[in-house]
């Protein structure tokens, strides 16, 4: 759910204008080989099969329900990587108030979003376009993200790049950023028993430890703005990917459709179901797991009507400093691993610049 891209760029008054009139596509925004080249077999409403797995978190806690929803959680992610969350827990008034925040400041004036706008050269933090970099025009997607730097607390940039405006903002994503940590460390937990590796093993991967290690323990948000489009068949909401980092956890702010996932060389239209988070597994993830849970494709594409405003939360994910197999699951090596262990800065590093010339960083590991 793209919580990278190969770069950012700040949004100017011309690209603003596109919002207002999308009659008018600028030449940067122009993307229809891409859209060709990605394919158009989506699959309809009536077909069988045709909808996301769902979870229910309240089944995974009760211990008379746990041992059938568990499974139902391993199969979600080893069959599709993505599923719906319900009864997640987190706290219904934290959930409206950052839906409430992201929506105020997506509808502010462009001058007032750009007081926290992406500064060239200063890394992907700010508000502002992702771009592809996958052409010397530098294509851009159809949609505005602001992308902050969330947890632990220290690597929060909030002078730069966290919004005052609305007042509401600050307050309620860190309040969300909790609960999202929280019900992330009680799914994982469920994950380590379907997985029949320790609980600690695959917890200590996504969190902070009494060292404090390098690169674990990373939670950041990505919140975007698709305006409506009618010319669907020219631009790119976000380019087909896959998530770097370990898991994501998708709050929609309302109904309007646009992710889509690809299972089987087709493309699976989303439709979130009412209160539900959208879930799924990043590439890191993939690795831990040794391949046992799959990090798959996925597109946004922009609606002809209805603006579409989403808020992704991402945990990232190392061992020891390195993106590997966790050691339970290779049993002293009884078990092959499926995936060559890389140093966390360097997969940080090359995850990017394959996604600059539109590769998959996770194929060039596979042992």
């Amino acid at each position: 759910m793209a919580e990278a891209a190969a770069g950012r760029d700040k949004i100017t008054d011309a690209t603003a204008a596109l919002f207002a009139d999308s009659a008018k596509i600028p030449e940067r925004f122009i993307r229809t080989n891409e859209v060709q080249a990605a394919g158009t077999v989506v699959v309809g409403e009536g077909e069988a099969s045709s909808e996301l797995p769902v979870v229910d978190m309240a089944r995974l806690l009760d211990p008379e329900l746990s041992a059938q929803e568990t499974a139902k959680l391993g199969s979600a992610c080893r069959e599709w990587g993505f599923f719906q969350l319900v009864n997640h827990g987190v706290e219904e008034a934290a959930v409206q108030q950052i839906k409430d925040s992201v929506a105020q400041f997506f509808s502010l004036p462009l001058e007032a979003k750009n007081t926290v706008a992406v500064r060239e050269g200063d890394g992907f933090e700010g508000f502002g376009h992702h771009f592809s970099g996958r052409a010397s025009t530098d294509k851009l997607d159809w949609a505005e993200c602001l992308l902050l730097f969330t947890r632990p607390v220290q690597i929060r940039n909030m002078d730069s790049f966290w919004p005052t405006n609305p007042p509401t903002f600050r307050h309620a994503l860190d309040k969300y950023s909790v609960e999202i940590e929280n019900l992330a460390r009680r799914l994982l937990s469920s994950m380590a028993v379907d997985l029949g590796v320790s609980q600690e093993a695959l917890l200590g991967a996504f969190f902070f430890g009494d060292d404090g290690a390098a690169g674990k323990g990373r939670q950041s948000v990505s919140m975007h703005h698709y305006p409506p489009c009618r010319h669907r068949d020219t631009v790119v909401g976000i380019s087909p990917h896959t998530d770097t980092l370990g898991l994501t956890l998708l709050l929609q702010v309302d109904d309007t459709p646009g992710l889509q996932v690809k299972r089987g060389g087709r493309w699976f239209p989303v439709r979130p179901l009412p209160g539900a988070l959208v879930v799924n597994v990043g590439d890191a993830l993939d690795v831990l797991t040794n391949g046992a849970y799959a990090s798959v494709e996925h597109r946004v594409v922009p609606d002809a009507e209805g603006r579409r405003v989403t808020i992704a939360m991402f945990h990232d994910a190392c061992v020891d400093g390195r993106v590997a197999p966790l050691p339970e699951l290779l049993r002293g090596g009884e078990v092959p691993a499926r995936y060559k262990s890389i140093g966390k800065l360097e997969y940080t590093k090359r995850s990017a610049e394959a996604l600059a010339q539109g590769r998959r960083f996770l194929d060039s590991l596979k042992a």
